[in-house]
């Protein structure tokens, strides 16, 4: 790990989702912010990662991460594409290189996409970290099934949810941007959806954790 860090006018310059403390003081502005991740992380690393090998999907800038590192990770591959592909400052891969460079130089980073991965591309991890995509995906029960593939032992799930009101596993689709304005989002699953698609994917036991002072998101650990 490089001990120094980034300038405050380095990191600010670049968009950040994630807020991230490097070792030198500076800090980037994220729309999450630090409390926020605290919170999450002790969610995400309820069940220890130690020794463990962790792939985290949909990094962004590398918050969960370094966080997994941080945690006793073994091995830590981070993959995203949709955020680190985006021209300009508001590239999140920008932000994961400051985080990977400073925090986390051991971490190995493959920029594809969801849709392509498997097992025979990138191989198997102990856990899998998919905090934050489900929703944004056109064929969540597809990637769940390949990602239960890849996960020897757990996944971690944290999403958006809707028809809370439902008790049958339900989701409702946004082919527009009627999900907050945003056209990336495509479906809000309730939480028996979610618990239905895990075990349809091949995961024998999940536990579903509240998102902390929220309904609309939720966090499942899914066990093989």
């Amino acid at each position: 790990m490089d001990k120094t860090g980034p300038t405050q006018e380095e990191v600010d310059r670049l968009h950040w989702w994630h807020t991230i403390e490097f070792p030198n003081g500076t800090s980037s502005k994220g729309a999450k912010s630090q409390a926020m991740l605290g919170s999450e992380s002790e969610i995400v690393f309820k069940y220890s990662i130690s020794g463990k090998s962790v792939l985290d999907v949909g990094a962004w800038n590398g918050y969960f991460t370094v966080a997994s590192v941080q945690h006793g990770a073994s091995r830590v591959l981070a993959i995203d594409s949709p955020t680190w592909n985006v021209p300009g400052p508001r590239c999140g891969y920008e932000g994961f290189k400051l985080a990977k460079r400073y925090l986390a130089p051991n971490a190995e980073e493959l920029n594809i996409d969801v849709m392509d991965i498997s097992v025979e591309r990138i191989g198997q991890f102990d856990v899998v970290l998919f905090l934050g995509v489900l929703y944004h995906l056109k064929h969540p029960l597809l990637i769940l099934e390949h990602l239960a593939q890849i996960a020897r032992e757990r996944m971690v799930v944290e999403t958006h949810l809707d028809a809370l009101g439902t008790c049958r596993p339900t989701a409702i689709f946004y082919p527009g941007a009627e999900c907050f304005n945003d056209d990336s989002n495509w479906w809000g699953p309730n939480v028996p959806c979610v618990l239905a698609l895990l075990r349809i994917a091949g995961f024998s036991r999940v536990e579903h954790i509240p998102y902390p002072g929220r309904t609309d998101r939720a966090f499942f650990h899914a066990w093989k």
